[in-house]
Parts: structure tokens; sequence; C-alpha cells
């Protein structure tokens, strides 16, 4: 059961963090009528790539006590307050902000926490399986 919810959480995010670029690709023709498919999405080349914590990768932090000290309980207690809504996707980003395990950035990106909100929402399921 942990295995499923882990590939299902893995799967959700997967086509969140791809659909955007194969939504903004565009298709042209060239004189042969051969597609050619343009991904306006690229990074130009003086551009720095950035990496941080993995949506599930957060959860599973705060899940641990990892965000603790910043004000989002562990466990049980994170499952509680995800299903009151008393904690949201915004709150664990904020948190890992705070403990510098993100970008401030991030509070700003949509597609990071709808992610995360999918992880806080799957996290039941995967505490049921533990």
């Amino acid at each position: 059961m942990k295995l499923t919810t882990l590939i299902n959480s893995a799967l959700i995010f997967a086509s969140i963090t791809l659909v955007p670029g194969i939504a903004s690709a565009q298709t042209a023709t060239t004189n042969n009528s051969e597609a050619i498919v343009i991904n306006s999405n690229n990074l130009s080349s003086n551009s720095t790539s950035v990496n941080y914590l993995q949506p599930l990768n957060l959860v599973t932090f705060a899940y641990q006590g990892g965000l603790q000290q910043h004000g989002i309980p562990s466990g049980g207690a994170l499952v509680v307050e995800t299903l009151k809504r008393n904690i949201i996707a915004k709150d664990v980003v904020k948190a890992a902000v705070n403990a510098d395990k993100l970008p401030s950035q991030v509070l700003n990106d949509q597609n990071y926490l709808s992610a995360v909100n999918l992880q806080l929402n799957a996290l039941p399921d995967y505490a049921a399986a533990d």
C-alpha cells in the first residue's frame, strides 16, 4: 500500500511538472510537411537552473519532523492539522523557506504549491500505510 501511494504521488507530481511544458510546445511545419516541435520553455544559455526539494521530499521531511522548529507538527499531528485545513501547502513551504530548505521565490510558484498540496492531500493514505 505504501509503495502504491508513493508511485501515485510521483505520477501526480510528474504530470503537474510536465504538463505546462507540453502545453506550451508549438508545432511548426517544414516545406515537406514534417512536424517540428518547438519548446518555448527552454532556458537561455546564461540562465542558472534552480534545484530544491521536490514536493514529495518536502512533505516527507515535514512528516518526519524536519520542520517542527518552524511550527509544522510531525507525524499524526501533521495529518490531523492537514485534514482540518489548519496547515496548508503555503504554510509548509513558508516553514521550509524559514528553515533554509527552499528559496523564498518558491512561495510564489503556483505549480510547486499545487504539487505540495497534492502531497499533503495524499498524506493520510501515506500515514495509514506506514
